[in-house]
């Protein structure tokens, strides 16, 4: 008694070449000879010694030639060495041949593409009829016996599949490389594991268009609540193998239409950062003469005046406190940068900028006021240092009045500052 999937295989060869068959003008008679026909057609004593001769025609392997180049199988040294990686499976978390389980694929005429399913076919035991026959196992026997043709003789047809010559030949269009290896270069072909390429495939159209998905992505528009998710894959693209006639490339890009997915593989965005966390001084990395320009040059207008009066004096200070309202802004922002680009280990800022700018000193920044003067300090050197740096040689020389009144607008923001 044949297993089931062989029985299954030729029954579906039945159905189809009837319907291929049959006219609409026939009669009855002439509708139950052609039955007979394709029950002769398809019994094992007329389609297995067919199926032997043409099985050398198609090669099995796991790694076609043609994905590179549809001409690529036939030269004019031969055919090319048709390549079947036998590796056991390991799964070591990298994508690549030997960590992910696929199927072995097969090139050649696709006239004999119906012996190659044969062939693969995986029976109720889990093996394929073309490791039962390499086996010479008994399930073999029985099945490749019979009286037209000896089982050796459909053996050796049916091995032919896989079997590869001692001589290794490649073609000029497979894309080939130079490897240096010690002292001398070693020449390699670039082929495509295609059970892989398809393997992913599969992988992302279930991710993609998967039952579940669908419904997850109805209850998403529906605006539904689900304890289950679904995963989206962006920026994809469709490569095709073949054109028109994606069988000219191999059994599984046959299958497949000849289209498969390609991931982004762009190199990622870095995002600008228009906020810098200090590293070292938040005065010369994060606050710089650009942000308060404008404010100095105004200052110096007002030093330059040869008299004062209570305008020029209210016109200096709006300018120092327009000043401070600007680090304060920034000051603001650079924290609430610290949780992505603030890293302790690293970081050479001096304790109080530290307890100025990081959460991991609000406690203390609250409690103290030590680091809190040495701030308004530094505030103060720095709005002379800068103000003498923007307007070079044109500064005014600032004496200690001046100095003394930039603290004091410093010290009147302590607060604004904590």
């Amino acid at each position: 008694m044949l297993d089931s999937a062989i029985t299954s295989f030729f029954s579906d060869r039945k159905e189809a070449w009837l319907k291929k068959n049959t006219k609409i003008s026939m009669d009855e008679a002439e509708i139950g000879e052609l039955k007979v026909e394709c029950e002769k057609l398809f019994s094992l004593s007329e389609w297995l010694p067919s199926a032997a001769k043409r099985a050398g025609q198609i090669s099995m392997s796991t790694h076609p030639c043609t994905f590179s180049h549809p001409s690529a199988r036939k030269n004019k040294n031969g055919y090319v060495t048709s390549i079947i990686l036998e590796k056991k499976f390991v799964s070591d978390g990298f994508l690549k041949t030997g960590s992910v389980e696929v199927e072995t694929d097969a090139l050649g005429n696709a006239a004999a593409l119906d012996v190659y399913k044969f062939l693969t076919l995986v029976l109720t035991d889990g093996q394929q009829i073309l490791s039962h026959i390499q086996q010479n196992s008994e399930v073999a026997e029985k099945l490749l016996t019979i009286d037209a043709v000896s089982y050796e003789e459909l053996k050796a047809g049916f091995i032919a599949m896989v079997g590869t010559n001692d001589e290794n030949i490649t073609s000029s269009k497979i894309k080939q490389i130079y490897f240096p290896v010690e002292s001398d270069y070693h020449q390699l072909s670039i082929l495509t594991n295609s059970g892989l390429i398809y393997k992913l495939r599969a992988r992302i159209d279930e991710i993609r268009f998967s039952e579940d998905a669908k419904e997850l992505r109805v209850l998403k528009r529906n605006n539904e609540y689900s304890e289950k998710s679904f995963s989206e894959i962006y920026g994809l693209t469709t490569i095709g193998y073949g054109g028109t006639k994606p069988q000219n490339i191999s059994v599984l890009n046959n299958g497949n239409g000849g289209k498969t997915h390609l991931l982004n593989s762009l190199p990622p965005q870095v995002e600008k950062r228009l906020i810098n966390f200090p590293k070292t001084n938040f005065f010369t990395e994060s606050f710089r003469y650009r942000d308060c320009r404008d404010i100095f040059q105004a200052l110096h207008k007002i030093f330059k005046t040869d008299y004062s009066n209570i305008n020029i004096r209210d016109g200096r200070d709006y300018r120092l406190q327009e000043l401070m309202g600007r680090i304060i802004d920034k000051m603001w922002s650079i924290r609430s940068a610290e949780k992505d680009q603030y890293y302790p280990e690293s970081s050479q800022l001096q304790k109080h900028q530290k307890i100025w700018l990081c959460s991991e000193y609000t406690k203390e920044r609250e409690e103290s006021d030590q680091w809190l003067d040495q701030l308004c300090k530094e505030v103060t050197r720095w709005m002379v240092q800068t103000y003498e740096k923007i307007m070079g040689k044109q500064a005014i020389k600032l004496g200690e009045e001046e100095r003394l009144k930039f603290f004091e607008v410093v010290v009147a923001n302590k607060e604004g500052l904590r």
